[in-house]
């Protein structure tokens, strides 16, 4: 491969702000792997946000890329797989699978999509030093004639459609919005876009904590809501949390400490079967390997409120945010009922797809 962009490249990336910007190139957020495509001739390198190969998990759409990309060209995108009309992030990552006979049979029963938004090169010139806006024109040109699975991403100038997208596009699984300044290069791991993510809270039921890997002190605090059942669902945890409140949460839980996890809704948490009929912590997975998954449990009497940005199933998508105890509030009250459902949006309609 000899082209003017070469791998590994780290992708340019989006610090958090509250609201829209204005005067800028406004695209969707998307919720899936971030990958920088680099194609010369037959060779194909899909390469992750690290710098890793994601080639070997995505062969379906190796192919897809190499029958609708420029013929030597660095795209930036993300590779998303659709279902149900939205982004579905758990089938995406059963994908990252160590047996290709599984990648396999999971490329051809989900196979996924990619959604370009930036060109680093095409031909022998680098396009890092190029404004947003020339960049953007020069993706329009060579990927005009691209065909699903692979797209290019909408983008604006429109700061009211901006809103309007934020709105509207969370119901096909979307993330939020991306702000992009018209006159900025290409800058690999710089933070020099914005994101504006959807924002809510709930209540929860604290039911356990992690230690920090640094020593005797918490970790992350791992969280529940109760289901129609009235079972206890691990849903996610929050550990944004500075060094010395770390070491005041361990002395603040210690009351509630239990010696074990006998008689603990999540008792059953290192039992692989369990993990097949319930939401629990500790389930190993190819994202953890062997990492010490283990945890302190709490008797679930304590509850706190914290902020999230959306749902995955029925869980956190990403690590909540602390942001106050609730002593007004029971445990037993911390359900999935006071999670807003949001309207549905097609994502075909996102891409103008038919």
């Amino acid at each position: 491969m000899d082209l003017p962009v070469m791998p590994p490249v780290k992708p340019m990336l989006a610090k958090s702000v509250s609201t829209i910007p204005p005067g800028m190139q406004y695209e969707a957020k998307w919720d899936g792997f971030r990958a920088i495509v680099h194609r010369d001739g037959d060779e194909i390198e899909i390469g992750s946000r690290t710098g890793k190969t994601l080639t070997r998990y995505f062969p379906e759409l190796a192919a897809a890329l190499a029958e609708n990309l420029p013929d030597r060209c660095v795209v930036d995108g993300e590779i998303v797989i659709v279902h149900g009309g939205r982004l579905d992030f758990d089938r995406l990552t059963e994908r990252i699978h160590p047996a290709a006979s599984r990648v396999k049979t999971l490329a051809e029963a989900t196979p996924a999509s990619f959604v370009a938004f930036d060109l680093l090169a095409l031909g022998d010139r680098s396009l890092l030093a190029t404004p947003l806006a020339d960049r953007r024109t020069a993706l329009l040109d060579a990927l005009s004639g691209a065909r699903p699975p692979v797209h290019v991403a909408p983008a604006t100038t429109d700061q009211a459609l901006a809103r309007q997208w934020f709105e509207q596009f969370e119901g096909a699984g979307l993330d939020g919005v991306i702000a992009k300044p018209l006159d900025l290069p290409y800058r690999p791991d710089a933070r020099l876009m914005f994101k504006i993510k959807h924002e809510r809270t709930a209540d929860v039921v604290v039911a356990g904590y992690r230690l920090h890997k640094s020593g005797p002190v918490l970790g992350s605090l791992l969280l529940g809501l109760y289901d129609g059942q009235g079972a206890l669902q691990h849903v996610g945890v929050c550990a944004a949390f500075p060094m010395k409140r770390r070491a005041e949460l361990v002395e603040e839980l210690a009351p509630l400490r239990m010696a074990d996890v006998t008689g603990h809704p999540w008792a059953a948490w290192a039992e692989e079967s369990a993990h097949e009929s319930a939401r629990l912590p500790g389930a190993q997975s190819r994202w953890t390997g062997k990492k010490d998954l283990s945890w302190i449990p709490l008797r679930t009497e304590r509850v706190c409120e914290v902020a999230y940005d959306h749902m995955e199933g029925d869980r956190f998508r990403h690590t909540a945010q602390f942001r106050r105890w609730r002593p007004d509030r029971t445990p037993e009250s911390c359900s999935y009922d006071q999670l807003e459902e949001v309207v549905g949006y097609d994502l075909a309609e996102v891409l103008g797809q038919p």
